[in-house]
């Protein structure tokens, strides 16, 4: 009897991985730990979300894995690769082609017209032109805004702007979405919708890491992280309840 020798496939390297990662703050005469040991892995395709009370650390764990800010201590991999140590060069490298960010004020330039607030990842990375206006054309048709194309930001509501903040985060083909409160200054409506959004992004592929105050978004997610005082307290698996009706909640 002939026995195939099968090789062993290594298990994939999670996109994310920090281990025991700290962020202390120093003012004056006190010293406030942000984050305390810290140990989390994001998949990649992964929807994931970190909630908690106000103040618990949330948008500090966002910013470290956006290269906005440094941890004090551990160690953070991003697709492989430690990234805590990185020149200021290097991090604004890896954050424009590699992570989309998606912030609760939306962060949109006012005097840039929506198309010109899309290309913006992209002026950096020396692409041609009829290849950046393919991906802003088909961004905004992804979020349903190419009709929006030659206005400005104080002519859109604020779903609007929210909808041209998720193009313009995705245009780069990034390895990870994050989003800060995404549905934080809109209505319920157009909050529902944003996430429907997301829903669907991540169904086609995208791995998403969402910081948000909401329960109802935060279960929304295949798993959510709870941070109380800067550590992670519960990590709870809510596949299966990220399911939202769309009927009625287009912007």
């Amino acid at each position: 009897m002939i026995h195939e020798r099968r090789e062993e496939q290594a298990p994939a390297t999670p996109l994310i991985r920090l281990a025991s990662l700290s962020k202390v703050f120093h003012t004056d005469e006190v010293e406030t730990h942000a984050l305390s040991n810290i140990t989390l892995g994001i998949e990649r395709g992964e929807f994931v979300s970190i909630a908690g009370p106000s103040g618990c650390g949330k948008t500090t764990l966002l910013s470290i894995l956006g290269l906005l800010d440094s941890p004090t201590g551990g160690t953070y991999l991003l697709d492989g690769k430690p990234v805590e140590r990185l020149s200021a060069s290097q991090r604004a490298r890896i954050r424009n082609q590699s992570i989309g960010f998606i912030f609760q004020a939306f962060n949109l330039i006012g005097d840039l017209t929506v198309f010109e607030n899309v290309e913006l990842p992209l002026g950096y990375r020396g692409m041609p032109g009829r290849e950046r206006r393919r991906r802003i054309r088909r961004s905004l048709e992804r979020v349903g805004m190419a009709h929006r194309v030659h206005h400005y930001p104080s002519q859109l509501s604020g779903g609007q702007q929210q909808r041209v903040a998720v193009a313009r985060a995705m245009v780069g083909k990034p390895l990870i979405l994050l989003a800060d409160e995404p549905t934080g200054n809109l209505d319920s409506r157009n909050g529902h919708a944003v996430m429907n959004l997301l829903h669907e992004l991540h169904d086609e592929g995208a791995t998403i890491c969402m910081v948000t105050h909401d329960p109802r978004y935060a279960h929304s997610a295949e798993r959510t992280v709870h941070l109380f005082d800067g550590q992670v307290v519960d990590e709870g698996d809510s596949r299966g309840a990220h399911q939202l009706e769309q009927s009625g909640f287009d912007i």
